[in-house]
This record gives C-alpha cells, structure tokens and sequence, in this order.
C-alpha cells in the first residue's frame, strides 16, 4: 500500500531530528579545543586536532559504500535507530575521556556508527518522495544537519559556562532518548524488498554485486568527481571556519564558533529550501532543472571562498559566509535527487555510500593540510586557492550531467 502524503513528511521531520544530532556531536569538538586543550595538553597542536578531526573522516569514509550497501539490503529503519544510538552513547563516553588516545579511539567509533545514517536516510527519503517534493523533502533534511552544525558551534560556549565533560554528557543523553522515539514513529518504505532469506549475503556475492552496474556507469563517475571537490570547501568550512573567524576577526573562540556555525548553517538552511523548491519546479519544465540548480549553488561558492581567505572585517568575512552557505545548500538540496536521475532505487544507498566517501575522504585530506596551514600562519590563502577547483567542477557538472528522466527505471 502507497504511504500517506502525511507519513511521507513525518518521515522527513523524524528524520530531520537525527540529521540534527548527527552533525550536532560531530561539530561541537571542532569549537571545544579551547576548553579542551587544559586537560588534554597535546590538543594544544592544531596538528594534532587536525589528526583528531581527520581520524572520525577517514573512518567515516571507508565505511560509507558499506553502509550504502547495507542499506540496500536490510531494514533501515533499524539501522538509523542503531546508528544514532551508538554514536550519542560515544558522545556521552567522551565526557570521560582524559587522554588524546582516548578521544581518538572514540572519534574513530563515532565515524562508523555516523556513517550508517546518511545513505540510510536519503534513500528512505527518496523513496517516500518521488517526482515533484524530493528536492524539497531532502532539502528541508539536509536544514537539519546545518541546525545541528549551528547548535554545535555553541559547544564551546556551554563548555566555558559548565564544563567541557558536561557538555559532551548532555548532548549525548539527547541523542540516546531521540533513539527511543524512533523505535516507535519511524517506518521503513513497504514496496522497498529487504534482503530475502532465500539469497544470503556472502563476502564476495551480493554485497558486491550492486558495485558492478554503478561502476559501468559513466554518469555516475562524474557524479562521483563533481562531489568530492565541493566537499573540500565544504568541510573545510566545518572543520576551521571557527578558526578562520578567530585569527581574521581576532575575537575569541567563544564567540567565533557560534557566529562562523550559525552564519554557515541559517544561509545554508535558506539555500537548501531554495534549492529544494527551485528545483522540483524547474525539473516540471526542463529535464536538467536539477542540475542546472546544483551549478548555481557552486557558482555561489567561488567569489565566497576568494573573499573568505582575504577578509578581515566583519562584513566581508560574514557576507562571504553568507554567500557560501546558501550556495552549498542549493547544491546539498539536489545531489540525492540527481544521483536518482542516473542510478535506479535499488542501488541508491550504495551509490550515495559512494559519493559521501570520496566526499568525506576530500573532507580528511583537506581538513589535515589547513590543519598544517593554521601552524603556518596561512589558512587564509588555502581557503582562497580552493575557489579555482571548484571552478573546474562547475565546468565538468554543466558539460557531461545529461540525464534523460526524473526518476530512472529499474
């Protein structure tokens, strides 16, 4: 039986609830080094951040396509209620933590139980929203990984007024008891078919099976590209926008961690409503309307980061802020609904687990060397010189990213 146009948006609003936490816990310790640093001396190296950063990215990378592929298999329901147990349980846990090895072992936890949601949920998305709200439907999701990041920049501000232990125990107790909620409201899509006894899942069979026809799909390799490298800009932003803010303005952590958070994800929440709405109606009208509304975005982004690594007063670095936010979020509104312009719904958690890996590995890559950087005394200039391969990913998305219908057939 179809699900009710009322359930399809519960689904998108009990979900929103997670995305929220996701990016929650995840963000907050990028705002915490100050309050940190005093218990745990070695945090006082921005390289050595920068490792503690990078180690839940590369983990959360690798186990993206493998949680993609599960996600095509069984309940995911279960598996985004799994998933947000374990890493609150991990955020709760690191309010104990009392060693640098400690807080590395737990980000690293944190990474794969974080890393089941997202092609678990788009895909859930997708299948509840099809045609003229799936924009929108990912889009108002994705609003609440940019509150969730907001809320997370103000990490640092609860930790100076409690305690930095405090903070990580609260924020994880949320996440434990919005876990139980889902066990009761969300439901996993009917006509989706999960993993059949009949076929079992062996190492090498079905697993890998679904990677053959993504990898035979040119489309889907362009995808792949023009992914990854707005994903640097994008979590650089995350990972040391606090800090850029910081050294440009010269105000302290406390105040630059809310204000960097808070500007990045309110013009990301209106770009990703934007975007979202955008989009459904320009696809009625022109077959790529999605990806001419993703190009946008990224455009947005270009004079942002030229103007964000060589600001120094308020107005030029929060206005390249605002500028940057609301042009990822036209472009984090329409990846999941392009993607499903080129790869059937049986493959779409996979694909997605795909994507958010080269993005997530771009995002480690990148969130080491600004590390480097900010040792140097040149983040600025490494945020500016990210602007001319953005460019080139402009170019790549508008020439090859043809699709020839909205929703492609099995």
């Amino acid at each position: 039986m179809k699900p009710s146009k009322t359930y399809s948006w519960v689904v998108v609003g009990l979900l929103w609830g997670v995305a929220l936490l996701n990016y929650m816990d995840r963000q907050m310790l990028s705002t915490m080094k100050p309050a940190m640093q005093h218990d745990i001396t070695e945090l006082q190296s921005a390289t050595n951040f920068g490792y503690l950063m990078a180690i839940f990215l590369w983990i959360y990378g690798c186990m993206s396509p493998v949680s993609g592929i599960i996600a095509d298999k069984f309940n995911r329901k279960w598996l985004i209620v799994g998933s947000l147990f374990v890493w609150s349980g991990v955020t709760f846990t690191m309010g104990y933590a009392r060693t640098f090895n400690e807080l590395y072992w737990l980000r690293a936890i944190m990474g794969v139980s974080e890393a089941l949601y997202i092609p678990a949920g788009l895909s859930l998305i997708a299948d509840y929203h099809q045609h003229k709200t799936r924009s929108l439907a990912v889009g108002i999701h994705m609003t609440g990984f940019y509150l969730g990041q907001a809320i997370g920049g103000f990490g640092a501000t609860v930790a100076a007024s409690y305690s930095w232990q405090a903070t990580f125990h609260s924020f994880g107790m949320i996440g434990i008891v919005y876990a139980c909620v889902l066990m009761i409201g969300l439901k996993e899509y009917r006509k989706k078919e999960i993993a059949p006894a009949k076929q079992p899942v062996t190492p090498g069979g079905s697993f890998l099976k679904g990677l053959v026809p993504l990898f035979s799909n040119m489309a889907f390799w362009v995808i792949l590209f023009y992914f990854a490298v707005p994903s640097l800009p994008g979590w650089a932003t995350k990972n040391w926008l606090p800090t850029l803010f910081a050294g440009n303005l010269n105000i302290p952590m406390s105040e630059a961690g809310p204000l960097s958070t808070i500007t990045i994800a309110s013009s990301s929440f209106l770009g990703v409503i934007t975007g979202g709405i955008l989009s459904d109606k320009w696809i009625q009208k022109n077959i790529r309307g999605r990806v001419y509304t993703s190009a946008i975005g990224i455009a947005l982004t270009i004079p942002a980061l030229l103007l964000l690594g060589s600001g120094h007063t308020l107005i030029h670095i929060v206005g390249a802020a605002l500028c940057f936010g609301f042009g990822y979020g036209m472009f984090d509104a329409n990846n999941m609904p392009i993607l499903c312009q080129f790869v059937p719904a049986r493959s779409r958690a996979t694909a997605y687990g795909m994507m958010n890996m080269v993005g997530v590995f771009s995002g480690a890559f990148i969130t080491n060397l600004l590390g480097k950087s900010t040792d140097g005394g040149h983040l600025g200039r490494d945020f500016a010189m990210l602007a001319v391969i953005v460019l080139v990913a402009l170019v790549v998305q508008l020439y090859f990213l043809r699709p020839k219908e909205n929703d492609l057939a099995e």
